[in-house]
């Protein structure tokens, strides 16, 4: 009994976020793509972030004929976190400043993804940054959430 509670806490959350091999994490929002963008905006407001730029990768798409679900891109950073981790590593600027792609898929859900940290350590192969990793992931956990939940 013990066992299938945990599987059925494990299934429960996995279906929530999940964590792809390609470095993504993908977090399922309870809002439309416009809405989740609008609150990661608001969050990233709150916390200082600075936003760069918002890209409605659909609009783009019907600029040309072409149809493409909801699909929002917002690029956030802070040069606070971002020059520290150049500063380890300086091509993980390919990667900086942070994104989140806000996209609907097939089945009408809306999900919330963003590079999972540890993955840029790799890519990058980063030495000597692991505070300011950490402190990069949790952040992304915490926009996401704010963003993605009621």
């Amino acid at each position: 009994m013990k066992y299938f509670i945990l599987m059925l806490v494990w299934a429960t959350f996995s279906v929530q976020t999940a964590l792809a091999g390609d470095g993504l994490v993908n977090v399922k929002s309870a809002h439309d793509v416009k809405t989740t963008a609008d609150r990661l905006e608001k969050v990233l407001e709150a916390k200082g972030m600075t936003l760069f730029n918002r890209i409605d990768h659909a609009a783009g798409a019907q600029s040309v004929g072409r149809q493409l679900r909801p699909t929002v891109l917002v690029i956030f950073g802070n040069p606070k976190v971002g020059s520290p981790l150049m500063a380890c590593r300086q091509t993980v600027g390919i990667d900086l400043p942070q994104k989140a792609l806000i996209w609907q898929d097939a089945s009408g859900q809306t999900w919330f993804t963003y590079n999972r940290p540890a993955y840029l350590k790799s890519r990058h192969h980063i030495e000597g940054c692991d505070d300011v990793l950490g402190k990069v992931s949790k952040a992304l956990e915490n926009f996401a959430k704010a963003a993605t939940q009621h």
